[in-house]
């Protein structure tokens, strides 16, 4: 029997989160800003903007320039998941 061990001085760095799976999670003590304003308020925005908007509130990205990134099926209110494309917001949906 032939063993193989593979040793290395440091751990490998974690690999970094694909670009459609950033979620974040709410901060209640300052709250979501978004919900001051309609969904609708955050398409045309830049994704940058949208997502300073999203601060302290659940969301995710559902698809980024016509690639459609996997998500839950379950039913969460208050999450908001985000269509980009170009780098600006084309569509909201809940849940």
């Amino acid at each position: 029997m032939q063993l193989l061990c593979a040793c290395a001085g440091a751990p490998a760095p974690a690999p970094a989160s694909p670009p459609g799976l950033v979620h974040d999670s709410p901060d209640t003590s300052k709250g979501c800003q978004a919900d001051r304003v309609p969904d609708a308020a955050l398409v045309g925005k830049t994704e940058a903007d949208a997502l300073a908007l999203l601060k302290g509130c659940p969301w995710r990205i559902g698809e980024r320039d016509g690639q459609q990134f996997p998500g839950t099926m379950d039913f969460e209110p208050t999450r908001r998941t985000l269509g980009i494309a170009a780098g600006k917001v084309t569509w909201v949906r809940r849940g």
